[in-house]
């Protein structure tokens, strides 16, 4: 039998793949963080599937349950929100189950960043402002960033910059990549992103987290920075010119 980790997508239920939204309805055991992964998706698994909110378990009791669950001959799901190849702690996950002699596969799905993307209406990657994405978060009541991956080194690059599980931090990311940035450099915010109660601020570095303390948001939320946000008059790419030769592989 098999673990599979699926990524359920950033929040509506109709953003999960379809292999993934296929492979959930295979399993009769489903572990899923019922803080993050809307409910409805749980209509995807068997009538009879034995259903997990992993919310308040430790590593080692998500674990036994996977393992418990591939002893007894049956198929695991393994819901993460957004894509499971970020901030998903799947890594420990896979650790622990090589361990055990537990076979497993991954399911992408739609990362929180590139929701966002889409509520915003903006492609992050412009030609001749902006072709680099980073993909962050900060240190506060998690693990410690690796040396060299703090803000104030990352800022350096100028290139756009998401951060996760950072909106109730607004003002000390702010503070940090202002002097990199400029206080003009635009700037979003969007939380629950595809979400019903979806919220989408834009702005400057130095309104943004203003506007996140007036709107309350202090979670579920990714912050976006960087000069792609608000590029106007770029030169179109060459992908698609009639310069480019087409015989060419």
């Amino acid at each position: 039998m098999t673990v599979y980790f699926i990524g359920a997508g950033p929040g509506a239920a109709d953003l999960i793949t379809v292999r993934g939204a296929r492979t959930l309805a295979s399993c009769r055991v489903c572990l899923y963080a019922g803080s993050l992964v809307p409910r409805e998706l749980l209509a995807e698994c068997p009538p009879d599937a034995r259903l997990v909110d992993t919310a308040r378990l430790t590593l080692d009791e998500i674990t036994d349950e996977l393992v418990r669950a591939h002893r007894d001959g049956q198929d695991v799901a393994r819901l993460h929100s957004g894509d499971p190849s970020v901030f998903s702690a799947m890594a420990e996950q896979m650790r622990r189950l090589d361990a055990a002699g537990v076979p497993y596969e991954v399911v992408p799905g739609v990362p929180a960043f590139a929701a966002a993307a889409a509520a915003l209406k903006r492609e992050l990657t412009v030609p001749t402002v902006g072709q680099t994405v980073i993909l962050t978060r900060i240190a506060q009541r998690a693990t410690a960033m690796p040396e060299g991956e703090d803000l104030a080194t990352l800022g350096r690059s100028g290139a756009l910059i998401v951060l996760h599980l950072a909106a109730g931090y607004a003002e000390r990311v702010a503070a940090e990549l202002l002097p990199h940035y400029g206080a003009d450099c635009p700037a979003a915010v969007v939380a629950y992103a595809s979400r019903p109660e979806e919220i989408v601020l834009r702005g400057t570095l130095d309104s943004i987290a203003a506007q996140v303390k007036a709107a309350g948001i202090v979670r579920t939320a990714v912050i976006i920075v960087g000069r792609t946000l608000g590029a106007e008059g770029f030169r179109d790419s060459h992908l698609y010119s009639a310069e480019r030769d087409r015989h060419v592989c």
